[in-house]
């Protein structure tokens, strides 16, 4: 009789569905991820959000929004693009060469800025905060006067709701403060805001709107001279492509891009290259390391599989069956199972991505406009990797069964191979030394070169514990049965079994060290940056009062602040960042680093700031020069005296000189520097926050809100929510996913031991000594899983935090009980339950 390995594959799965249930589930489940981090992916390479301030404007020009690094490699020059943090700004004069461009029917330049100055509702309060535009952009955002005329020199035109709260009308003057001062407005006119005014209110501002007059706009944005964008309208009947490629020669050499279609949407939301960003770090680095882990696990679940039938394979060689045959049957059981289990795993992956993007779209790390992309790539990929990972597991796992002899295969079938295969020994001493290694230089490292190392450190240790996985089983079981001596008859059978059976023991810890592992890694690390940031807030700030204000200080905050009754100090601090060029892993990448621009001397900020100074001194902070964080010190190779190369806000190359060093820019901005270095290169020109030494909290109230030190730490920490959601949502998919793996790999050796339970009934035992039994093992299985996943993730972040913080890792003891206690209850729920069912059945 002929044997097909189509009909052998379907007979398994027919007649032995427990161990195909579990390969499937883990199929699945690694698709399930994959496919999500595939569609994030995937939806970040395209996302783009739709032109609503230019909507009528089909050709915009503007300065490039990002910084960039050209790299040498082997390729030739790579070009690396970083957001900037702030608006790049083109030429004012750029309008009329743009308006020259045949097919041109008016070129507008385009400004956004910050307005105070209006009481609000009239009363006595904070000032009112407006979005200021230049008047001529009405051609292309629809608004029209409804009384008076357009503003001149010195005039402005208020909106409909601005006017209502300042009770003011045609004629009327008001005071307004912007970036060039404080000063009178006479009001020209009223007019109905259009939609692409309303559509985003831009630098801070509510929505209220003032327009005033293009000649006078730059100047009091603060940029003179400069424009955010230029907007080009077209003539009736003009092509909006021919119209682009004619102004983009017009322009050529000026360094604007001319854009059409959804890019003008990037120059109005600079959420999007963050957005982007965002979503290429989940769905592209994330993801790698989620489908590492996906196809590792599912890889071990169907060798797993494979193993349990080594007694069939066999029979089957026994009787007959060549070599060939048994690798053929393998391959057709991983192709009737895997295909099925990937597209099932695609349907909730896509959900899953869904709901982690609708998450980032509420906590406002992506702009409301960018829609998820789903296509068939990612989820054709998602269900790729699945079967390659099954075909390539199931060809390994039963390379040996298949090469032996019959009798041989027999008798190994009956007895556990005690010796480990000297190739995998090999290389899983090899993991353990690359990781060792790897430690060593995260150790001597700082900042990003220590987290990229660290990261070698925790795969390599992941792949050692599933090489070494016998050998650290039958450890594990040798040390915890010196401890399981005094639990009785079912303990010491506990022991037995695992040291006896270290293949299946492995089987089942690989997974628990996986979640511990990962998850560990991964939330530890947030609560040890958080712990340090916290304590360096706090101990940093020395002042009495801080004083804030959504829509940015009075511009005279610090001199009214200085005059109130008791105060000792008052220094303002405008709250941006800057872009670092920094090493890590022998490549150059720019870095945003959190900047104060400071409003007062030295002396004053001492009594308010405690910044922690190392080397150097802050009394020389001042035009060209900067004090930094030691950490970015290390990472960017400089030192005091040294030239910081940097990227302003809006792109501007600066190179101010390092005249101090301080230990405290995780809780505190990373950079320090004059606030006039700043003037010019952000679009509000309004401080954030104001400290201040001395006084009442009453007389600071008309700045803005009014708290204590430990009030605005408490603040400063909410603003971190984000990382913190972002590292716990990332060790929930994989801590979650190696959860299921690890219940679903003890289901499946449970089930495959009915033949040993029914013996052990037979033999005398009563159904409450085996259950015990089992208990005891899933208890030795939990704790050699969580001791070896503490063990790695404490290697990794040990040298992450040093690099990072200067600091040994910060472990919450409630957390992590919580972690240790889910493994436990999750590995012996997954062994009682099953052999529950076991148990009943007729013959146990």
């Amino acid at each position: 009789m002929s044997l097909k390995p189509n009909g052998l594959a379907r007979a398994a799965v027919r007649f032995k569905p427990a161990s195909f249930v579990g390969t499937f589930v883990a199929l699945m489940m690694s698709a399930l991820v994959v496919a999500a981090c595939g569609v994030l992916l995937e939806t970040g390479i395209r996302a783009s959000v739709p032109a609503e301030r230019y909507a009528n404007a089909p050709v915009v020009a503007a300065a490039d929004q990002s910084a960039r690094v050209v790299a040498d490699t082997v390729d030739g020059p790579e070009v690396t693009e970083y957001p900037l943090p702030d608006t790049a700004r083109v030429d004012v004069g750029l309008a009329a060469k743009a308006a020259g461009a045949p097919g041109a029917a008016a070129a507008v330049p385009d400004f956004t800025f910050p307005v105070h100055g209006l009481p609000a509702h009239g009363g006595d309060g904070p000032a009112g905060a407006l979005t200021g535009h230049g008047w001529g952009s009405h051609v292309f955002t629809g608004t029209a006067l409804s009384q008076g005329a357009a503003p001149r020199a010195g005039e402005v035109v208020l909106g409909a709701d601005a006017a209502r709260a300042a009770r003011t009308g045609v004629g009327d003057t008001v005071v307004l403060e912007t970036a060039d001062g404080r000063a009178g407005f006479r009001v020209s006119g009223l007019a109905e805001a259009g939609a692409g005014d309303t559509a985003r209110e831009g630098a801070g501002g509510g929505g209220a709107t003032a327009w005033f007059a293009d000649a006078q706009a730059p100047v009091l944005a603060g940029h003179p001279g400069r424009a955010d964008a230029i907007a080009v309208m077209a003539e009736d009947g003009a092509d909006p492509h021919a119209l682009a490629a004619a102004v983009e020669k017009a322009l050529a050499g000026s360094g604007a891009q001319t854009l059409t279609g959804d890019d003008r949407g990037e120059v109005e939301d600079h959420g999007l290259a963050y957005a982007k960003e965002t979503l290429f770090a989940v769905g592209g680095s994330f993801g790698g390391i989620a489908t590492l882990v996906a196809v590792f696990t599912a890889a071990g679940t169907v060798a797993l599989s494979v193993g349990q039938r080594t007694r069939e394979f066999a029979l089957l060689r026994a009787v007959g069956a060549t070599p060939r045959q048994i690798r053929r049957a393998v391959a057709a059981e991983a192709l009737l199972v895997a295909p099925l289990a990937g597209l099932l795993g695609c349907l909730p992956g896509i959900g899953l991505a869904h709901w982690w993007f609708g998450q980032m779209q509420d906590r406002g790390a992506v702009p409301e406009a960018v829609d998820v992309h789903v296509s068939g790539f990612p989820l054709l990929a998602a269900v790729g990797v699945g079967l390659l990972t099954a075909l390539g597991a199931g060809w390994a796992a039963g390379r040996r069964p298949a090469r032996i002899k019959p009798g041989q295969a027999l008798a190994e079938a009956s007895v556990e191979r005690l010796r480990p295969g000297v190739v995998r020994t090999v290389l899983g001493l090899a993991a353990v030394g690359g990781g060792s290694v790897l430690a060593g230089v995260a150790a001597s490292a700082a900042g990003a070169d220590a987290a990229n190392a660290s990261l070698g450190v925790v795969m390599l240790f992941m792949l050692a514990v599933a090489l070494l996985g016998p050998i650290l089983a039958r450890l594990c079981a040798a040390l915890f049965g010196l401890l399981l001596r005094g639990g009785g008859a079912s303990a010491s059978l506990a022991a037995a079994n695992s040291r006896t059976n270290s293949r299946r023991l492995a089987s089942a810890i690989t997974p628990i060290v996986l979640a511990m592992a990962f998850a560990s890694t991964l939330v530890f690390m947030h609560t040890s940056e958080s712990h340090v940031a916290s304590e360096q807030l706090r101990d940093g700030i020395t002042a009495d009062h801080v004083v804030t204000a959504p829509a940015g200080l009075p511009a005279d905050a610090v001199a009214r602040a200085a005059r109130a009754p008791g105060v000792d100090a008052a220094v303002g601090l405008l709250d941006t960042q800057v872009l670092v060029p920094v090493r890590g892993g022998g490549e150059t990448s720019l870095q945003a680093t959190s900047v104060q621009g400071v409003s007062g001397s030295a002396a004053r900020l001492a009594r308010v700031q405690d910044l922690d100074v190392r080397e150097g001194s802050l009394d020389r902070v001042g035009e060209g020069r900067v004090a930094i964080d030691r950490t970015l010190a290390t990472a960017a190779d400089v030192g005091l005296g040294d030239e910081l190369p940097l990227h302003l806000p809006d792109g501007t190359k600066a190179a101010p000189e390092v005249v101090a060093v301080y230990g405290r820019g995780l809780g505190l901005p990373a950079v320090t520097m004059d606030r006039a270095l700043l003037d010019g290169h952000v679009t509000s020109a309004f401080a954030d926050t104001l400290l201040v030494s001395g006084g009442d909290a009453d007389s600071l109230g008309a700045l803005g809100e009014v708290t204590d030190a430990s009030g605005y730490a408490l603040a400063q920490n909410v603003d971190r929510e984000f990382g913190a959601w972002a590292n716990y949502m990332m060790a929930a998919v994989l801590g979650g996913f190696a959860a299921v793996a690890a219940v679903n790999t003890l289901v499946m050796t449970v089930l495959d031991r009915r033949r040993e339970l029914r013996t052990l009934r037979l033999v005398g035992s009563t159904r409450r000594q085996v259950l015990r039994m089992l208990g005891w093992e899933s208890l030795l299985v939990s704790a050699a899983g969580v001791a070896l996943g503490t063990a790695i993730a404490m290697i990794t972040l040990t040298p992450m935090m040093r690099g990072l913080t200067g600091e040994l890792p910060h472990v919450p003891p409630l957390l992590y009980a919580a972690f240790a206690a889910t493994a436990g209850a999750l590995a012996l729920t997954a062994a009682i339950l099953p052999a529950r069912a076991a148990l009943r059945e007729r013959g146990a």
